[in-house]
């Protein structure tokens, strides 16, 4: 390749449904948004990504997301992020045909939040099939973003939100480039927070290092006609 990003690769929106669903098809109709309860005292525990110089306290690169007890946060029974309530799975049904994704990648929600200021993170993930190796599936994470959304429109003039009002977000994600192989899933989870890499959003719109109070906060994802909250992947069109 001689040019960065790829002039031939399609930015395709793959859009958030009711019920979990990710697809290249728009969403349709009214629908109520996904919600969940964050609380800053008990984060989404990190689980590699693009990290360096992280260890001990961060492993680096790519892991099935389950807590397991390598990864600072995690607790017994380390079961999957997946079952996390706080954390929102959107993923395609298994794939038809190969796609490959090479290039820059975002995630653009509508959101609202009964608190004035929280995070929201946006994780791309390739989940293999069952195995004999993996008889749940392997899910690998491939790059994530983060936005704390006083920061939304500028990130030297903080605005707080007006709760329960609905905005428009873009989270950025690391530019990747991976073949999602027949079979397998594409994945999003949309949660508020990756700790110990990011610190943790206490929800009152004060500065985490230096206000020791935190609020649980009710964070809404939108996903309907009007609001079309999607993650934006760079297709590269499969060869003639």
């Amino acid at each position: 390749e001689n040019e960065w990003p790829l002039a031939r690769a399609l930015d395709t929106p793959f859009y958030l449904h009711p019920g979990g669903g990710l697809s290249a098809h728009k969403p349709e109709g009214s629908h109520p948004p996904t919600n969940y309860l964050f609380d800053p005292g008990h984060p989404v525990p990190t689980i590699g990504g693009n990290i360096s110089s992280g260890q001990p306290v961060m492993a680096a690169g790519g892991f099935d997301q389950r807590e397991a007890e390598e990864f600072f946060g995690s607790e017994e029974p380390y079961l999957p992020l997946a079952s996390r309530p706080d954390v929102l799975v959107f993923q395609t049904t298994p794939l038809e045909e190969d796609v490959e994704i090479t290039g820059p990648v975002s995630v653009h929600l509508w959101i609202s939040s009964n608190a004035v200021d929280t995070d929201f993170t946006a994780k791309l993930i390739d989940v293999y099939p069952p195995s004999v190796d993996y008889p749940e599936g392997y899910a690998l994470n491939l790059t994530d973003g983060i936005l704390r959304v006083k920061f939304r429109d500028s990130w030297e003039k903080p605005e707080l939100m007006e709760p329960g009002e609905v905005y428009r977000v873009k989270v950025e994600l690391l530019p990747i480039s991976n073949r999602f192989v027949k079979g397998h899933r594409i994945r999003l989870d949309i949660s508020s927070s990756n700790f110990p890499r990011f610190d943790v959003n206490g929800n009152t719109g004060e500065n985490p290092g230096t206000s020791p109070v935190r609020i649980t906060a009710l964070n809404s994802v939108y996903h309907d006609e009007s609001r079309q909250s999607h993650a934006l992947l760079p297709v590269i069109p499969a060869p003639p």
